[in-house]
């Protein structure tokens, strides 16, 4: 018994429909299928695995009671929220030069960081529907190559610690 990997997310927006096409668009997912859960959802894939999922929020009834967990506040409901605590989601890629251009051409603003000591390097964007910060992994290597500086690294942290 034990984690294995993380499936999935589950978005619950105002703007399934806008929400599923940025994210196709901007980032390249591919829309697929999904089962019938009583509730209309939208299913984005990389490759063979669907990662992101995209439904109405407060839909209706059934779909809050479906949703719902033990223990939740219930003052939040399951459609309206409570997982504020997650601050951001991550996908590792390859490919920075053809996402800079897919971000630039949906005038999406974004940070450029290197992890320091580590072949990591990040991009950092919020999704403008839903506000949800967005990262995305590439080699440093496969950056460099494509002539990418990054504007703040783990290193500058240390500076300003060490000046304050």
């Amino acid at each position: 018994m034990g984690l294995r990997f993380m499936e999935h997310i589950l978005i619950l927006t105002d703007d399934p429909a806008g929400t599923r096409d940025w994210w196709c668009k901007a980032l390249g997912f591919r829309e697929g299928s999904h089962p019938e859960f009583g509730f209309p959802v939208h299913w984005l894939y990389i490759g063979d695995q669907d990662v992101v999922h995209i439904g109405k929020k407060s839909y209706s009834k059934h779909q809050d009671t479906y949703l719902d967990a033990p223990g939740r506040k219930a003052a939040l409901g399951a459609g309206n929220g409570g997982t504020g605590a997650i601050d951001h989601v991550c996908f590792n890629c390859t490919g920075i030069e053809d996402f800079v251009g897919r971000l630039e051409a949906a005038g999406v603003h974004f940070n450029e960081r290197q992890a320091h000591n580590q072949a990591l390097y990040q991009l950092f964007f919020v999704e403008p529907i839903n506000d949800i910060k967005i990262e995305l992994n590439f080699a440093s290597a496969e950056a460099e190559r494509a002539g990418r500086r990054p504007t703040r690294t783990a290193a500058d942290a240390a500076k300003v610690e060490a000046t304050t």
